[in-house]
């Protein structure tokens, strides 16, 4: 881990600093750019996530561990999931009975 010290004794590090000064860079460069013509960025995003989705696929393909465990996760998720969707309709169900919506 590569750490820099930034406004005083603070450590931070360098890759969140990376992150975060691309960051201003882009606001600085909106906020600049924001009365020029608008540039639709939607097919760039979208094409951006198609390749990153790409590569955590091509990482979790390449990990045999993480795919020896796949079935437990699954499993896991899938509870997690059906609990979340159950416990949500019964809260629903008790606040329209708090607020009397029904």
């Amino acid at each position: 881990m590569n750490l820099v010290y930034v406004a005083g004794a603070t450590m931070i590090d360098l890759s969140t600093l990376t992150l975060v000064l691309a960051l201003i860079a882009g606001i600085g460069l909106g906020y600049v750019l924001r009365e020029k013509k608008r540039v639709d960025l939607g097919k760039v995003v979208f094409g951006t996530i198609i390749i990153l989705i790409f590569s955590m696929g091509f990482s979790l393909g390449s990990n045999n561990e993480l795919l020896a465990s796949m079935p437990a996760i699954g499993v896991n998720a899938v509870v997690i999931m059906a609990l979340s969707v159950v416990f949500s309709i019964v809260f629903l169900k008790v606040a329209r009975k708090l607020v009397k919506l029904e």
